[in-house]
């Protein structure tokens, strides 16, 4: 997911107490993930594209726009008043002290935070599109983390996405045409690129971490127990955005940066407002998924989203779509698919050994 505060897809398969078909009816599970999939979708476009128009009309603080992408955490408490905070008690006799868990979520939010320093920046000098487009290849460090934090099988179809999604984005890196909004210098369009490679990357490096703290700490994954971790490592990275705002200096800035905004003071705050809020629309859309179907399903939507915003920049910003562009967004595509459809196999075989696994229990059971 690009830029925004929750790197909380843990792993690519569905445990055996998130199998949603059970809960729900068949109409009422469709509607749960056709409705969190359009918070995701519009949530993260949406996000990324007023990010884009704070800086188009005159906003300059990366605190600020680093602060937005968390500070609406509070949304969350609200699904998470009703569900309780797990679904049945922990009975592991090494269960991790609150102390340790509490150091994670500390280090993990400031992670969050630098990572969505580095988006704030990338953004600053990059068009929505372009942006967009690089930020795509976090599915390929994704698969370089995975396979070196988490054990998973680097297979010819990862390591065609791999290659394919770099490619893409050296496309990108190279185009003359993508110089960036408002004119901005050659060196400022390669900080700006530099800088959401390393998010990516670094995004991508957060959820090899997550998917290890689910492992080997808190060793479950309910609907509740990835809402805490959200909300918890959303409450640090909003205190370090905080700190560094005053820090800098920056908000010393902000009354005049809102007096002299083009597009009205009103529009301002609206604009920090439904920012932070469509990053936390996009957050439920993603806790959704993992709840009502699973993380590699999140994953795809969360993914597919990074197709759909430069579309929507060209719509909405008129941004340039070169061929180039056009040619760096379908090997993008390309990659992405192939990555998709690799873990799709995965999924599969996970899904039949739990099958074949809970048919061997049964049988025993009546033996």
């Amino acid at each position: 997911m690009a830029g925004n505060e929750a790197p909380i897809l843990v792993h690519h398969g569905t445990s055996s107490d998130q199998l949603p078909l059970s809960k729900f009816k068949r109409w009422h599970w469709w509607l749960l993930v056709s409705t969190n999939i359009f918070f995701l979708l519009a949530g993260q476009c949406a996000a990324v594209l007023l990010g884009r128009y704070y800086y188009d009309k005159g906003g300059n603080s990366k605190w600020l726009a680093t602060l937005v992408q968390t500070a609406a955490f509070p949304i969350l408490l609200v699904p998470l008043l009703f569900i309780p905070s797990s679904q049945k008690p922990s009975t592991e006799s090494t269960s991790s002290s609150i102390a340790v868990i509490s150091f994670i979520y500390v280090i993990l939010g400031v992670v969050i935070a630098g990572d969505n320093m580095l988006y704030s920046v990338g953004l600053l000098y990059l068009s929505a599109s372009t942006y967009s487009l690089i930020c795509a290849t976090q599915l390929a460090f994704n698969a370089i983390f995975s396979y070196l934090i988490n054990s998973q099988k680097f297979t010819a179809l990862i390591f065609n996405s791999v290659v394919v999604l770099s490619l893409s984005a050296s496309l990108i890196a190279i185009n003359d045409d993508s110089s960036g909004p408002s004119g901005l210098s050659k060196w400022k369009y390669a900080l700006g690129f530099l800088t959401t490679l390393a998010a990516s990357a670094l995004y991508s490096l957060l959820l090899s971490l997550m998917q290890l703290t689910f492992q080997r700490v808190l060793k479950k994954e309910t609907f509740a127990v990835v809402l805490e971790m959200q909300i918890y490592t959303s409450v640090v990275a909003t205190c370090v955005a905080i700190i560094g705002l005053f820090a800098s200096g920056e908000w010393r800035t902000l009354h005049g940066e809102m007096n002299s905004f083009t597009a009205g003071s009103t529009s301002y705050i609206m604009t920090l407002i439904g920012t932070a809020v469509s990053w936390q629309i996009c957050s439920v859309g993603v806790v959704g998924l993992i709840f009502v179907v699973s993380s590699l399903f999140s994953n795809v939507i969360s993914t597919l989203s990074l197709a759909l915003t430069p579309i929507a920049s060209v719509i909405v910003f008129h941004d340039k779509m070169n061929g180039v562009k056009i040619i760096a967004m379908l090997m993008a595509i390309w990659g992405f698919a192939t990555y998709i459809y690799q873990n799709y196999v995965d999924d599969l075989k996970a899904r039949k050994l739990h099958a074949e696994h809970t048919d061997r229990h049964y049988q025993s059971s009546y033996c």
